[in-house]
């Protein structure tokens, strides 16, 4: 590594006043599943190192039809709790996917969405999801939308002395879910990843759905003209597929040294016409419980 100083504030004020002083110099050192390979292969050299990881940032809670996730919250965390479980559970899904379970015990929400590739699990869920991100700096706080967080390949809205301290997420119990991705080998990023968010009326119609995918662009997408193909209809198995063709065509993957653009636009079509079919059966599945 090339040599930097270390820094490990108790309390968010502090972090924020070294972030504030040396901004550009500076790097973050959450779960260090990112971090650390960058400064190994010296792809970062920061003059300091700000380890967060004694910061109050780790809580979970439910209220008002609101989830709110500390950005220190792990990964096994987000595939374990209880509380997560039962008021968001897409991301145990996403979690699931994610890495190994070394990966899964360090690493943080707020670090993967801070490291923002365009072909991991979170961000695209959190842009489903609707999410919002409080980030703060020494001058204040404000809140990003997930959608607009993302700015391009590992590049965010983070200001250099701004630290995410929060995610929040609607909950909606009564609502279908599926995380489908393909990937090289288990553990690794996706090639295309596909969130599917689906709730159904008493009739058994679509109401809402939400369609994001990652690694198809150089950030997370949302499928909006699927989404609107899709409220209001009867989910068959042709207006799903239909919907997931919506989403393919108006995809213009890159390629690269793991796969072709037209290889993962096809995969897209794919994986999203089976996200959609699950999170749908997951939604009548919930909506008949609640009527029950």
């Amino acid at each position: 590594m090339h040599p930097f100083e270390y820094a490990a504030p108790e309390t968010l004020e502090d972090a924020l006043a070294l972030l504030h002083e040396h901004r550009d110099e500076a790097k973050v050192l959450a779960g260090g599943q990112s971090l650390v390979p960058l400064l190994n292969y010296r792809l970062a050299r920061p003059r300091v190192v700000v380890d967060i990881n004694g910061l109050p940032l780790d809580g979970v809670r439910a209220d008002d039809g609101r989830l709110r996730l500390g950005a220190l919250v792990r990964h096994h965390q987000l595939e374990e709790s209880d509380t997560i479980a039962r008021h968001c559970p897409v991301l145990r899904e996403a979690a699931r996917l994610i890495g190994n379970v070394r990966v899964r015990t360090l690493g943080t929400l707020g670090g993967s969405l801070a490291h923002a590739d365009p072909a991991a699990e979170l961000p695209a869920v959190m842009t489903a999801l609707d999410a919002r991100l409080t980030v703060a700096s020494a001058s204040g706080r404000r809140s990003i939308a997930a959608r607009d967080f993302v700015t391009g390949p590992l590049t965010t809205a983070l200001a250099p002395d701004e630290i995410v301290t929060e995610v929040e997420v609607s909950t909606s119990p009564a609502r279908g879910f599926a995380v489908e991705e393909f990937a090289r080998r288990a553990g690794d990023f996706g090639l295309v990843v596909v969130v599917a968010l689906v709730r159904v009326d008493r009739g058994g119609r679509v109401a809402d759905a939400r369609l994001a995918l990652g690694g198809v662009a150089d950030r997370p997408v949302r499928a909006a003209a699927a989404e609107e193909a899709l409220r209001g209809q009867e989910p068959t198995a042709a207006v799903l597929a239909g919907a997931a063709e919506i989403a393919r065509d108006r995809l213009d993957p890159p390629s690269d040294a793991f796969a072709s653009g037209p290889y993962r636009r096809l995969l897209a079509g794919v994986l999203g016409r089976r996200a959609l079919a699950r999170a749908v059966a997951g939604a009548i599945q919930s909506e008949g419980a609640e009527a029950r």
